[in-house]
């Protein structure tokens, strides 16, 4: 669909104001922040999306793993030509002093499926993205391998999908589990598509009581990681959008118009 700009009513086209795109997996990952915002369903290349707006942000969620973060990416890119690109979201700690519930903005991701770097040129640490969820064993790995404080599985693709378009990139993430939370077996449940089928999580679960302890708590810290993602998310974008538009005098006469 072709973007028209603005009439601003005093015979000249309004500059529009610089958008900052969020990617994220899942909707609970985003929840508290986005609850309230508006919501469109807009098609690209074949497929639907669900976006929520917000003001000069606009959130979309994926679903799970490195495809699924690309084609939202390009989704995102495309419909909306953000001027920052955020991937947000839920990683694993390979750091033992990363509990859950802490934010970091990593300024270097990884690729660890062909050893790429980004740098976002802010924030600090190492985030590693790993093309299925983590186990214990795997983090160890990981964090030896690259340094990382974190793993997650989408960032670096969305990072990817940023340079090529020559967008800014930064990344966002909440530790969800930390280097030593033994996970139940969520990597099975994530389709093709990226989305995950809780109800067939849920069913699995319930016929191994051995699980249930280990799934209560990864219910609890879900809900901790959301909420602290998502004031750490309000903070990032509230200053990001305070920079673009200083630098950018069209669009902020355009504000005061």
């Amino acid at each position: 669909m072709p973007w028209a700009a603005p009439w601003n009513g005093f015979g000249q086209t309004a500059m529009p104001t610089p958008k900052v795109a969020i990617v994220a997996a899942l909707e609970r990952e985003v929840w508290p922040l986005v609850k309230d915002w508006p919501v469109s369903h807009r098609e690209h290349e074949g497929r639907w999306f669900k976006f929520f707006e917000s003001g000069p942000m606009v959130l979309v969620c994926g679903g799970m793993g490195s495809e699924a973060a690309r084609r939202a990416a390009e989704a995102i890119i495309s419909l909306y030509q953000p001027s920052l690109l955020i991937s947000a979201g839920f990683a694993g700690g390979l750091d033992g002093s990363l509990q859950v519930g802490h934010t970091l903005t990593p300024r270097h991701v990884i690729d660890a499926g062909d050893g790429s770097r980004t740098d976002s040129g802010a924030g600090h640490g190492v985030l590693v993205s790993f093309e299925s969820v983590a186990d214990v064993e795997q983090k160890a790995k990981l964090a030896k391998a690259y340094g990382a404080h974190a793993v997650d599985m989408e960032a670096a693709t969305v990072a990817r999908a940023a340079e090529a378009h020559g967008i800014k990139f930064l990344a966002c993430k909440v530790i969800s589990d930390a280097n030593d939370s033994r996970m139940p077996p969520i990597g099975r449940f994530i389709g093709d598509d990226g989305r995950f089928h809780a109800l067939k999580f849920v069913v699995y679960v319930a016929f191994r009581p051995r699980l249930w302890a280990s799934v209560g708590q990864l219910a609890r810290d879900s809900v901790l990681a959301a909420g602290k993602l998502c004031e750490a998310l309000s903070a990032v974008t509230t200053e990001a959008h305070a920079q673009a538009v200083s630098s950018d005098p069209r669009a902020a006469a355009n504000l005061k118009t």
